[in-house]
This record gives structure tokens, sequence and C-alpha cells, in this order.
């Protein structure tokens, strides 16, 4: 890395820290203000406070590291060209797309690890409030308690839908590691129906143990004689139910925000998005445009970090010939323009307006390119 790079990131990184830091106090300030009789009743402690909002801190970073990484530099270039340092380094022959590749490359990173951010830390942070103030019901009765939900069902479907099963479950733990009062109907690779009932169900070794199990099996061809023999059996191993825990769990959650059509994409991993497509081949043209536009814009969103850097290059390496506060009000507005439109697009492919990747993708590929025309045009 050149001197100059070092030089320029320098100036940068410690803008954004401060920016990051603050925006951050400021969110965690509002939150605590609005939340705080809600706190005092639960009777939470500042440990499980701190447990609250470094869970939090995921979800938020989604629209605050973009955000500080626009107004950190336009703060550092707006700092060199008032000292006519941008003036000098183009003088010695460094174009601004020279110049602009540390803060590109940062961008890119920025965006690499808002994804990874998305996938590890944010993605459960709607539901960690609940689960903290369990835990700490627990704690203060004695009682260890596991959460529960009662009466879900889901649907899984072969690669090629050469088999289909259909699950009907009373309860499930929190893990979706033990299941109670459970149908399976199964419509299997050779034109025969299993229907599987069973009292309980164990995941372990990866494989599924029913307990007190009722099997009946019926062949499905028209012109064979239905047989209808019946099993009970005290406990059954079947290996050949595929579906794991977290497969059974995520495919549950979607299925549940899909039949509302309503989830923020910081709501739905990618690997669950996945993991859902793969038990569910061939969705409903409206379920499918839903899900894939989510996909997309999942993917998508952690690059608003480059594009919020492309903005701020043109404005800021100007903004020593004009007042520094019009060109920070007019990228802020840019991207402030840019969320909007990002949301209007997603809205649109989940409608089926809009091809889902095109919802996805369309606004970072016209911003980012703007960013990059105005750059050209810089003088």
């Amino acid at each position: 890395m050149r001197l100059l790079d070092r030089y320029l990131l320098r100036e940068w990184l410690v803008p954004l820290a401060y920016c990051l830091c603050g925006l951050e106090i400021l969110l965690i300030t509002a939150d605590l203000f609005r939340r705080v009789g809600d706190f005092k009743s639960k009777g939470l402690r500042g440990s499980e406070l701190i447990e609250y909002y470094l869970t939090y801190a995921g979800e938020w970073l989604g629209w605050m590291l973009p955000l500080a990484l626009l107004l950190a530099l336009l703060y550092s270039l707006s700092n060199h060209a008032r000292h006519q340092e941008l003036t000098a380094i183009r003088a010695a022959g460094i174009s601004l797309w020279r110049l602009s590749l540390p803060y590109c490359a940062i961008g890119i990173l920025a965006s690499l690890a808002l994804l990874a951010v998305n996938e590890i830390w944010s993605p459960n942070s709607d539901d960690v409030l609940d689960q903290i103030c369990a835990r700490h019901a627990a704690r203060r009765t004695g009682k260890q308690t596991q959460e529960e939900r009662h009466n879900l069902s889901f649907e899984s479907w072969g690669d090629r839908r050469q088999w289909h099963r259909a699950w009907r479950i009373g309860v499930v733990n929190e893990t979706a590691t033990q299941l109670r009062n459970i149908v399976v109907l199964w419509t299997r690779e050779d034109n025969t129906w299993l229907h599987l009932e069973a009292d309980r169900a164990i995941w372990s070794n990866g494989r599924w143990t029913f307990y007190n199990v009722l099997e009946q099996k019926e062949t499905l061809a028209s012109n064979a004689f239905p047989v209808v023999p019946v099993l009970k059996t005290n406990m059954m191993v079947m290996p050949q139910i595929s579906e794991t825990p977290e497969q059974i769990e995520s495919s549950i959650r979607i299925g549940e925000k899909m039949s509302k059509h309503l989830a923020r994409e910081s709501e739905i991993p990618i690997k669950d998005i996945f993991s859902y497509l793969r038990l569910h081949p061939k969705l409903e043209r409206h379920d499918s445009n839903w899900l894939y536009t989510k996909l997309h814009g999942r993917l998508a969103g952690p690059w608003t970090c480059l594009v919020a850097v492309l903005i701020a290059i043109p404005f800021g390496a100007v903004s020593g010939r004009r007042n520094v506060y019009v060109g920070v009000a007019s990228s802020v507005s840019i991207l402030l323009i840019f969320w909007v439109a990002q949301q209007l697009a997603l809205f649109a492919g989940a409608a089926g307006m809009l091809q889902p990747w095109l919802a996805g993708w369309l606004p970072n590929g016209a911003f980012g390119l703007a960013g990059l025309i105005m750059t050209g045009r810089a003088r």
C-alpha cells in the first residue's frame, strides 16, 4: 500500500469510528428512553440489557454503517479539499479515480462484513427481548423452562417432487429437536401413501426417533386394491425422514411470515431461504416472487456501503469550491432517496411487478452508476 493510500485511509477511518460510536450511542439512548418502563416492569439486570443491545447492534448496523461511511468520507474529503490537499494530489498526476481506490476497497470490505453480520449476528434479533425475559423469569423462579410453540405445520418436497411430506405438530420446543403430537402424511417415491402418528419425536445422532407410533400405509395407484395394514410400536427410528431441526425451524418461521407477506430483510437469513427453497422446489407464483425478492434484497442490501462511498466521492471531492454543508446535505438526501427507492423496488418485486433479481439489485446498480458518472465529471 502506498504512503498516500495509508494517509487517506487514516484520515477517513478515524472520523468513521467517531460516526459509528455517535450513531450507536444515539440509538441506544433513544431506545432506552422508549423502553425503560418495559425494562423496569420485567426487572431486567444490567448484564441482560447489555446482551439485548449487543444483539440489536447487529441489526442497526445495516443502515448505520452506510450512513457513517458517507458522513465520515464527506468530512475527510472536505478537510483535504479545504487544505488544498486534493489539488496538490491531482497536480502530482494522480487522478480522482486512483485517489478513490482505497475508499472503494473499504466500501467493498464493509459490504462483505455487513453481509456476514446479517447472517451471523442479527437474524434473530426480533425475538431477543422475549428470550432474555424468559431466562430472567426462569432464573428468578428457579425453574428452567423452555419456550414452546403449538399447532404448527409445514411441508417438504423432494428435489423433483418425487415425494412429499406434510407435517402437523402439536408442540415444538425452542430448537425443534423435540416434537410432540406429530402427524406425518408421506407420499413416497413408490406411489404409496404413509400416515404416521406419534406421541413424540426426538432428534438424536442425525435421525428422528418416534415414540408410541401408529403407522398406516395405502397404495395410491388407481388400479390397485387399497391395502391399509396398521403397525403399532413403542419406538421407531426413521433415518429416511431427512428434515433436520434447523430445516423444520426455518421452514415454520418462513412459512408463517410468507402467509402474511411480512418480513424485513434482516429477519430471514440467506441460509434459511435456501433451505426453504430446497424443501419447496415449486412454490405458488406470489410466494415465489415474495421469497426470491427477499433473497435478492438480502444479498444486495449490504452493498449499500459501496453505494454510499460512490455517492460521497464526487460530492466530497469538489466541496472545497462550495459550502461544505451543501455537499453533505445533497449526498445525504441522495442516500435517503436511495433507501426509499430500494424499499419501493422490493415492494414491486414481491408484488410481481418486477423480476425479483431486478428488484433487489436495480437500486444498487442505478445509484452506483450515478456515483461513477458524477465522479467522472468532477473537476
